[in-house]
């Protein structure tokens, strides 16, 4: 079994991520959270005929994916767009993909180099913009330090589920009352304020519940997911991985719709739409990681995969 793990990112489930694309089909695929390229360049190796449109909207997974993959020539296309825009900016029409992937982590990469700032360790900037974009997007220290406490608190509760989110914004205010939020530091000590129990893990919730207000995750997951859909042609598979509810409960919601032939209201007694199911779900239930691979690497151990086939 290859291993298409990298200094960059170790990619998660990739024999369970082939098996349900199946690239040996041939055909073409969009893989729209390219990343260090491992599951892209395991998709070009099993599929000989296969054809990739890599995208990202992070410059550095661009450039080593870029690097990773330039063996496959003109097999392989990049875009640098947010997943949300990809089909529009890759120039994809409707019923012309054979497969999609959406991997949803953040790469090994963002998170071990401090200055992106995705990380809780001492002294990184409160930045964690995916893009690392121009000026006019808002950083993690841009909101912490213009929301108000009311935002805050719906941020953290929102996107974190944490139920001290109103003392949290209090503490951040006021705190930022005194000097203006810039790094990890002064996050890690609103929280000890506001949550003098909290733990490694209660951090990592906080700043990941940052992390997603700064780039919009799961706005663009649900403004993406429809795109995809329609992109796909008859037989066409989305594969998405996920790292959290707020992540994996868009992702069910939708592949169990579009399951479904009939749309009427409960109650009806027999069916008024003629509605006609777009597909099926692969997986009933969301594939998790092996226990070795969890064993191998950690940040394996929250993945889960679904699945669905276009009709």
């Amino acid at each position: 079994m290859t291993d298409f793990s990298s200094a960059y990112h170790a990619p998660v489930m990739v024999e369970e991520v082939m098996a349900v694309l199946r690239p040996e089909r041939g055909g073409t695929y969009l893989d729209g959270t390219l990343g260090g390229g491992g599951h892209a360049e395991a998709l070009l190796e099993r599929g000989p005929d296969a054809r990739l449109i890599g995208v990202d909207r992070d410059p550095d997974a661009l450039a080593e994916a870029g690097r990773r993959l330039e063996r496959f020539g003109g097999r392989v296309r990049l875009v640098a767009s947010p997943f949300a825009g990809a089909v529009e900016a890759a120039g994809v029409g409707k019923g012309t993909l054979d497969g999609v992937l959406l991997d949803l982590g953040i790469s090994s990469h963002q998170i071990d180099v401090a200055e992106r700032g995705f990380t809780f360790r001492e002294g990184a900037p409160l930045d964690m913009r995916m893009g690392q974009a121009s000026a006019s997007e808002p950083t993690a220290a841009d909101l912490l330090n213009e929301l108000d406490e009311a935002e805050l608190a719906s941020l953290f509760w929102k996107y974190g589920e944490e139920k001290r989110s109103r003392m949290l914004g209090r503490v951040i205010v006021e705190m930022r009352g005194r000097a203006p939020f810039a790094t990890s530091d002064h996050l890690l000590e609103a929280i000890g304020r506001a949550m003098p129990r909290a733990d490694a893990g209660d951090r990592a919730r906080i700043f990941q519940a940052l992390r997603i207000a700064v780039n919009g995750e799961i706005e663009q997951l649900e403004a993406a997911l429809p795109a995809f859909r329609d992109a796909l042609g008859t037989g066409g598979v989305f594969a998405v991985l996920s790292y959290h509810s707020l992540e994996d409960r868009p992702v069910k919601n939708a592949f169990r719709d579009w399951s479904r032939a009939c749309t009427c209201p409960p109650g009806l007694p027999v069916c008024a739409c003629g509605g006609v199911a777009q597909g099926e779900a692969i997986t009933r239930k969301p594939v998790m990681a092996s226990a070795d691979e969890v064993e191998r690497n950690v940040r394996a151990r929250s993945a889960r995969l679904r699945a669905w086939r276009h009709a």
